[in-house]
């Protein structure tokens, strides 16, 4: 009677240990072979780009490091790397002043005196009569009209008085003087301009 109550009681503790046995190897191999398992999901091929991260340069399969979002990679050939100063940008030459506009051209008349009146052609003729008669010779419109043009040529070249004396001996000219009246009088004769024709310099 024993003897039965005692295998009866072994066979259903084997059944029970059998069932225990059955259902956690049912569970283990399951989880095994489960493909969702973080080892095999991270798992990626040597030099495969990790899903969001860099490409593994070892090529030793570890998983890449994945990069946030926004962020500058490390070490990239087009970045500066962390920590440093970027490079501080050239100034820009400066721009070539601006050309001043060209001075415009002085009218062709320009130091030329008005006809003077009678007056001041009176006081003009006398001023050449003083140094020599034959500068006027008798006429007088001549006389102001080569004053006039001397005139013009003391503006044009205020400071070269050879020219000035060179062309006063061209103007004023005599049949006994057809070279102009010499140096000397030259000068005279733009002091006499200068005193009663010519405007001040």
């Amino acid at each position: 009677m024993r003897t039965r109550l005692l295998a009866a009681t072994l066979t259903a503790f084997a059944a029970v240990s059998l069932a225990a046995c059955s259902s956690g190897s049912g569970s283990g191999g399951s989880a095994a072979g489960s493909p969702t398992t973080p080892a095999a999901a991270t798992a990626s091929a040597p030099g495969t780009p990790a899903p969001g991260g860099t490409a593994d340069p070892s090529g030793t399969g570890a998983p890449a490091t994945p990069t946030a979002p926004g962020a500058p990679a490390t070490g990239s050939p087009d970045g500066p790397a962390p920590g440093s100063t970027p490079p501080a940008t050239p100034d820009a030459p400066d721009a070539p002043a601006a050309s001043a506009p060209p001075k415009p051209a002085p009218p062709a008349d320009a130091g030329l005196p008005a006809k003077p009146g009678s007056a001041d052609a009176a006081k003009l003729v006398a001023a050449l009569d003083a140094i020599d008669p034959a500068i006027v010779g008798g006429k007088p419109d001549e006389a102001v009209d080569r004053a006039r043009n001397q005139c013009q040529a003391m503006y044009q070249f205020p400071k070269d008085r050879a020219k000035l004396v060179e062309l006063v001996n061209q103007r004023f000219t005599a049949p006994d003087h057809p070279q102009g009246f010499g140096a000397e009088k030259a000068e005279k004769i733009i002091d006499a301009l200068r005193a009663t024709l010519c405007p001040p310099a």
